[in-house]
């Protein structure tokens, strides 16, 4: 059963919506692996259109659902897709980015779902003229044909600032039972084990979405928080008897926060393993929450291109402050130097690895970056870190300049690349700052053209209407030069540094 506000659906349901669905998307000339673009919230559609995709040998392709027109053009036309399924009140904010040939699918916005985000009725329902999902699903009988089986292609930013799909390769039979293994182990999540999942981290981002379609394979009772919330978060832990989630350390943050008559108000004793990714978490907040929820906190350090190499549980938590974790089964982990020899033992290098138990990948369309992030069969996604002599990977540093915020990752290049457009910007320079909530925010530093007058309101302005939200910088300093190179590089270690210093401060 997966549950969502009042609502709910029974798996046998969602399986034959998926099914119909299948027999409508092969309609609509859906055929040869070409994907299938989800821009959805977490709703009871996500998994009938997975379903009905990957019965038609097909993978979906997620889209981060605060993306604009601009952003969505280019994930739409360089994956190929010829179908989007996308939220009513999702609609307004890309359809011009929709290239015409596109056909659109549109599912009402759930009302738990706009109760959450305080969306207005009048865009929770289908435009005149466009074809309702619910309605254009249920005029199809079921799918009868042979079913497929297809990854998801999410796609991550590079060092460009232009996102990357990555789709990999279908899995080989003799990896199966590995992968079942470690993903059981990973996530905690197993078949026949009596599992009710509360999903609360956005689908659209790998993490969440492998936990959420591994909860779904097995069976398991999943329910949808429309939006994460701390207090609602517990009170959803109590009512349904929560056993396992998925989490950020954001999370555990604003869980922190709460006042203690607060945690102290709602039972959290059916918590038997929630895992967190995404970003690192602060020490003595992993401290505080095994303290609170007892040792049923568990991390992972992975990436959409490494799968999940690294692992480890509360006790080693306790143990090692501060590791991500130790390879588990499958998972290889490398350090290298700049001159490609190994590290030693507490050396700090960059981090390559990999998790052998799923298939291997490319970047689609774009061999010559998969051929960069790789040495010796491992990958690199940019991160700095030491093995100590048990073999416990600790992290230092990104080699690039990716700001991870809330567990979302942020590529400052787009920004800046977007940003350098706005008249009367000479140069800039964006970076991540650290952040007690977020753990990283954006900072920018904006050199103006000579005589122009610019304000922190008009640069955010700007870049909202271009960019996602979580994109626009908070932090906004105007600099008369930013120190640069010999090269002529912007040199953002010394603005970093000033940062440290003291010697930076926002505009208001």
């Amino acid at each position: 059963m997966i549950i969502s506000g009042d609502r709910q659906i029974s798996y046998p349901e969602i399986h034959a919506r998926g099914a119909r669905a299948a027999s409508g998307l092969k309609e609509l000339g859906l055929s040869g692996g070409t994907p299938v673009a989800l821009m959805l919230r977490n709703d009871f559609a996500l998994f009938e259109a997975s379903v009905a995709a990957a019965t038609l040998g097909s993978p979906v392709v997620p889209i981060n659902w605060h993306l604009k027109a601009e952003e969505v053009n280019y994930i739409l036309g360089d994956c190929g897709a010829g179908i989007l399924v996308c939220h009513a009140d999702l609609w307004p904010q890309i359809q011009g980015g929709v290239p015409a040939h596109i056909k659109v699918l549109i599912v009402p916005t759930p009302p738990e779902i706009a109760a959450a985000f305080g969306i207005a009725p009048e865009l929770t329902v289908v435009p005149s003229g466009m074809t309702d999902w619910d309605v254009w699903r249920d005029t199809h009988p079921a799918w009868t044909g042979p079913a497929g089986r297809m990854s998801p292609m999410f796609y991550t930013s590079g060092t460009t600032g232009l996102p990357k799909g990555v789709r990999r390769a279908p899995i080989r039979p003799e990896q199966l039972a590995a992968a079942e293994r470690v993903s059981i182990l990973a996530y905690g999540v197993a078949p026949n084990d009596n599992q009710i999942v509360l999903m609360n981290g956005p689908m659209y981002h790998s993490a969440p979405s492998s936990y959420g379609m591994q909860a779904f394979r097995y069976g398991c009772t999943i329910v949808l928080e429309p939006r994460f919330d701390p207090e609602d978060l517990l009170r959803l832990v109590q009512e349904y008897r929560i056993t396992h989630m998925h989490a950020v350390p954001t999370m555990f943050v604003r869980l922190l926060r709460l006042p203690d008559e607060v945690k102290k108000r709602y039972d959290v004793s059916s918590l038997r393993f929630v895992i967190h990714g995404a970003a690192p978490c602060p020490t003595e907040v992993k401290r505080a929450m095994i303290e609170w929820w007892g040792p049923v906190i568990n991390e992972y350090l992975g990436s959409t291109e490494t799968g999940i190499p690294v692992w480890h549980s509360s006790a080693e938590a306790l143990a090692k402050p501060g590791t991500v974790g130790r390879a588990i089964e499958g998972g290889i982990v490398k350090i290298f130097r700049p001159d490609g020899t190994l590290c030693d033992v507490g050396e700090p290098g960059e981090i390559f690895m990999r998790q052998t138990a799923i298939s291997d990948f490319d970047y689609h369309g774009n061999a010559a970056a998969r051929t960069e992030a790789g040495r010796d069969g491992l990958i690199s996604v940019g991160d700095v870190g030491y093995l100590d002599a048990d073999g416990y990977l600790f992290l230092c540093d990104r080699k690039r300049d990716m700001v991870i915020s809330g567990g979302v990752n942020i590529y400052p290049a787009e920004i800046e690349n977007t940003l350098i457009g706005m008249e009367g910007v000479h140069d800039c320079a964006v970076f991540g700052v650290p952040d007690d909530e977020y753990g990283e925010r954006l900072f920018a530093c904006i050199e103006p053209e000579a005589g122009a007058t610019l304000s922190r309101g008009a640069v955010q302005a700007f870049l909202k209407a271009r960019l996602a939200n979580f994109k626009v910088p908070k932090d906004i300093q105007f600099l008369d030069a930013l120190p640069r190179e010999a090269s002529g590089k912007i040199f953002k270690r010394k603005l970093r540094d000033l940062y440290t210093e003291g010697k930076l401060r926002p505009a208001a």
